[in-house]
């Protein structure tokens, strides 16, 4: 299965970057993500890669709390719909619980546990992520979230008991006290944060059940759109790689930590395959090209992938019956 998160995962990464002295675009750069990713904050994109950009930027910075220190930075803004519908649910403990129900929209990989326990209750992310690639930074940045989660929902009531961390330290206590308002308890079961039960029951005094309902319906067509979507995400992802010439099944697959029998076998369930998106998103690609632009053939044929000129042109004359310059003179008159 390919484990993807929403691009929104990376908000604020351009400006958190540059405040640890980095090149956001060389990051994602070497992370493998298209450059216009954080400008598409609802697209899919691979876990691991996005655990690569918090390796990266830490490796670079010199920074071993960066995933930890990006979380707390970036807060709850990365949770669109999540956070409206937890806002507007009626106690603490329902906006959690609520959250932990359609997490899945925003990331197929892990869920958002509310476990209680001795009048306490811990918040934490399960993933499977024990061989993931900076898989320390991806979990801690969700300490980081959890942390300004449950600000944006208590303010100065939330005053947690303690902070989990699975790791040993890599930074001074001092320095985990001025982040986190507590020094963590190190080698721990999971990373999560612990706090009296109580507040759970705190009810959200501005919440809207109206509102509430409307948002639920709105996450549950969005679960329904998602679970359709995947042509069209090859095909977004097609319109990226397409000029750098990178458009076989292999590279996609790779893209999307799945292997290509796997990706070939979803698409068939969706009515398609991998050949034939191909070859829609190319002659959509084409037809835009032609109309909108003054690109030569030659410049259309290296953007649309193809090898040579007369690949284009044997293609172009299979979809229309006519060449590229044929089909503009017809179209123009």
């Amino acid at each position: 299965m390919a484990y993807l998160t929403r691009a929104s995962a990376l908000h604020g990464f351009h400006e958190f970057a540059i405040s640890q002295k980095l090149n956001p675009t060389d990051i994602l750069r070497k992370a493998g993500l298209p450059g216009d990713v954080l400008e598409n904050p609802d697209a899919l994109i691979s876990l691991q890669r996005f655990a690569m950009v918090l390796e990266l930027g830490s490796e670079t910075s010199g920074n071993p709390l960066f995933g930890l220190e990006f979380g707390l930075h970036q807060g709850v803004g990365i949770f669109g719909s999540l956070l409206y519908l937890m806002r507007n649910s009626n106690t603490v403990g329902d906006a959690l619980r609520d959250f932990g129900r359609y997490f899945h929209v925003h990331d197929n990989f892990g869920d958002v546990v509310i476990q209680q326990t001795d009048g306490h209750a811990l918040l934490y992310y399960a993933s499977e992520s024990e061989n993931l690639p900076g898989r320390r930074h991806v979990s801690e940045l969700a300490v980081g979230v959890g942390y300004q989660l449950m600000r944006s929902l208590l303010g100065n009531r939330w005053q947690p008991v303690a902070a989990l961390l699975q790791n040993a330290p890599v930074a001074s206590n001092a320095r985990y006290r001025r982040l986190l308002g507590v020094i963590p308890r190190f080698n721990s079961t999971f990373d999560a944060w612990m706090f009296d039960a109580n507040l759970l029951d705190i009810t959200l005094s501005d919440a809207d059940p109206k509102l509430h309902r409307l948002i639920l319906q709105q996450l549950d067509t969005i679960d329904r759109i998602d679970s359709d979507e995947l042509p069209a995400q090859i095909q977004r992802l097609l319109r990226s790689f397409l000029p750098s010439g990178r458009v076989t099944i292999d590279y996609i697959a790779d893209f999307m930590r799945v292997s290509p029998r796997s990706l070939q076998r979803h698409l068939a369930g969706h009515g398609t395959s991998f050949q034939a998106l191909l070859d829609e998103t190319r002659q959509s690609m084409a037809v835009r090209y032609l109309e909108e632009s003054d690109m030569s053939l030659m410049q259309l044929t290296e953007v649309l992938g193809y090898a040579n000129q007369s690949a284009f042109s044997r293609a172009f004359q299979r979809w229309f019956g006519a060449s590229p310059r044929q089909w503009l003179k017809q179209q123009k008159a």
